[in-house]
């Protein structure tokens, strides 16, 4: 079977409509991203400068073959770490994907942190943060948390505060720096694509995979750190 090679169009209104329609779907395309930068102007920070906040969420990042925190992950949790030690914020919400038993990255993050010297009491775990959409609705409706910092890569901070915000959480980003290898590139064209969904959900605001009842322990462990 052969396939015949699309003709373009021959008249100058023809060529005219086609470059429109081009136009239109990159405007299109380039939207989501624009609203998430607009939403989160002047709310990005470094460790050193993030105002001081009660809760800091860690989003996961994969883990190892052996089980520990992927290297992204390793230094997110490395920042969290930094910011507890430097005393700008008192409890960290680990928020991952647990949805098989053998997968576990919460515990893997509480792990990483208390070998880092944040105590075991002040870390909360979300053991079904299975997107950036469910980590946020989840740690406002479930956790109860109304401002956090929230701890990510570079190329995901923006998307991270965007649906953050539009889930009823004041958020300050720090984007982990990180070497700009294969990951780290595919890791930004990604984000380009995700934006669209980011705003779907900000718009719409769907019920995340798992919702399930209020949990008190980010309010015990708040009360624990005074």
């Amino acid at each position: 079977m052969r396939f015949r090679r699309p003709r373009l169009p021959r008249t100058t209104a023809g060529r005219r409509l086609l470059v429109q329609v081009l136009v239109a779907g990159c405007v299109l395309a380039l939207l989501p991203a624009t609203w998430m930068r607009l939403a989160t102007g002047g709310r990005l920070h470094t460790t050193a400068d993030v105002p001081r906040t009660d809760v800091a969420v860690v989003f996961g990042a994969g883990l190892r073959w052996d089980g520990e925190p992927s290297r992204y992950l390793a230094h997110r949790l490395d920042a969290a770490a930094e910011l507890y030690r430097a005393g700008r914020i008192k409890v960290v919400l680990v928020t991952g994907d647990n949805s098989r038993e053998e997968y576990d990255e919460p515990d893997a993050m509480r792990g990483y942190l208390t070998r880092s010297g944040v105590p075991d009491a002040q870390i909360v775990s979300d053991y079904a943060g299975f997107d950036t959409w469910d980590s946020c609705v989840r740690a406002k409706e479930i956790f109860g948390v109304d401002e956090a910092v929230l701890i990510s890569q570079g190329f995901h901070i923006r998307r991270a505060v965007a649906l953050c915000d539009a889930a009823g959480v004041t958020s300050y980003g720090v984007g982990v720096d990180d070497r700009h290898d294969a990951t780290w590139y595919y890791g930004g064209v990604r984000e380009i694509l995700a934006s669209g969904k980011a705003a779907l959900d900000a718009v719409f605001r769907p019920d995340p995979t798992f919702l399930g009842p209020r949990e008190p322990g980010v309010e015990r462990a708040l009360a624990s750190a005074e």
